[in-house]
């Protein structure tokens, strides 16, 4: 089974944080970095405030679900950190989408239609 590409270190997050450009919904504050490899890697961060264990679970498997299915819409040689804002625990799986998408695009990283073809080949 192939690991999830995930940010692991906290270098590595520290590098995003200090060096990447950041924008916010209600539900979450996106960190992108752009990196001399071709992938396209996902952080999590989800404080303690949010809530406990099982809604901070449920959150980073509902944002992990979000960037699997829309990697194909993502540019690569990124790497990004997802913070949850505390409305993120009563928020449901396609309004974290929306936000998601809503800033994926705000960042400019999202392919469009023309993109994605040429992305494919």
């Amino acid at each position: 089974m192939k690991r999830f590409p995930s940010l692991r270190k906290n270098t590595e997050y520290q590098a995003v944080y200090k060096n990447g450009r950041s924008l916010a919904t209600g539900l979450m504050v996106m960190y992108v970095l752009k990196t001399d490899g071709d992938g396209l890697r996902l952080g999590i961060s989800v404080s303690k405030k949010v809530g406990n264990s099982v809604v901070r679970h449920t959150f980073s498997r509902k944002i992990r679900e979000i960037f699997r299915l829309n990697k194909y819409r993502t540019k690569t040689g990124y790497d990004i950190i997802i913070v949850a804002r505390n409305p993120a625990k009563e928020a449901s799986y396609h309004s974290l989408e929306r936000d998601y998408l809503k800033l994926l695009t705000r960042h400019n990283i999202i392919l469009s239609g023309d993109d994605m073809i040429s992305e494919s080949k």
